[in-house]
């Protein structure tokens, strides 16, 4: 068994007002994923200035925010929600889905390329290669707040959690930050450097995040209010396996697009 390091939650406190580590984390993605997206739209010639960008990231923040809550209150705790109307907007008391915060941002992303009259999947394909960095920041977040941590194991690595009771546990957040965010990240800036049809990135980035997510479920303690679905299918799993098939699915079908009718040649360049 490994300790759990114990920490605070809560980064600063000064008055009232307290800085927690978990809010911190998608601070810093977001200068993050601006960063690099700025840097990925002028190496691409993508048509969008650095204010643009900002005001994409904009639309993606409120897609997460609004469609991460939604996603959580009508799936993991519609009941109690509708008992306690009011805790919807308590965000800051947690309960964000990141399912329904993926459909918000591409319903926002979708607002944003028809306001500016931009290609859709070109941009998404640019917008992806930052979301794991903010998904490894969030699951660390995660793992800081001792929350949404594994199931019983007597693996070397084991660790007891506070809120998970005297019982050695799969460190889960360090498992999903590993796949959904470092190698997820490796896998899409690996093939961002490729010359790739359109949407290829983006349905990349779909199926291989439903299958990390479907990995990583299988060490993940179900939620409390919902447990196990199915037999030993959780609602992860759930959510996560038509990720697979549509990933699989948009790639294959810009591939096929993208690809010259059989039996044609390219037509050479003339002489003058």
């Amino acid at each position: 068994m490994i300790p759990y390091p114990d920490f605070n939650p809560v980064l600063l406190k000064m008055g009232p007002l307290k800085v927690r580590w978990y809010g911190l984390m998608y601070v810093i993605a977001f200068f993050v994923a601006y960063f690099l997206l700025k840097t990925e739209v002028r190496k691409k010639a993508f048509p969008l200035d650095k204010d643009g960008v900002y005001d994409l990231l904009s639309y993606a923040a409120l897609g997460v925010i609004l469609g991460g809550r939604l996603g959580y209150v009508l799936v993991y705790n519609l009941s109690y929600y509708l008992s306690h109307p009011m805790d919807i907007l308590a965000v800051w008391k947690g309960g964000m889905s990141f399912h329904g915060g993926f459909l918000g941002v591409i319903v926002a992303g979708w607002l944003f390329c028809r306001r500016r009259n931009l290609p859709f999947l070109r941009l998404a394909d640019l917008a992806v290669l930052p979301v794991p960095i903010g998904l490894f920041m969030g699951r660390m977040g995660n793992f800081i707040n001792g929350e949404l941590f594994g199931r019983e194991t007597d693996v070397p690595w084991c660790m007891e959690f506070p809120m998970g009771g005297p019982v050695c546990r799969h460190p889960s957040q360090l498992y999903e930050a590993s796949m959904e965010g470092v190698l997820l990240f490796l896998i899409l800036f690996f093939l961002s450097r490729r010359n790739l049809p359109e949407g290829v990135l983006f349905g990349t980035f779909i199926g291989l995040y439903g299958l990390f997510r479907t990995i990583g479920e299988l060490f993940r303690q179900p939620d409390p209010q919902l447990g196990f679905l199915l037999g030993p299918i959780t609602m992860g799993q759930v959510l996560s396996v038509p990720m697979i098939v549509i990933g699989l699915a948009i790639v294959m079908t810009c591939l096929r697009v993208s690809r010259p009718p059989a039996g044609t040649r390219p037509i050479p360049p003339s002489s003058g």
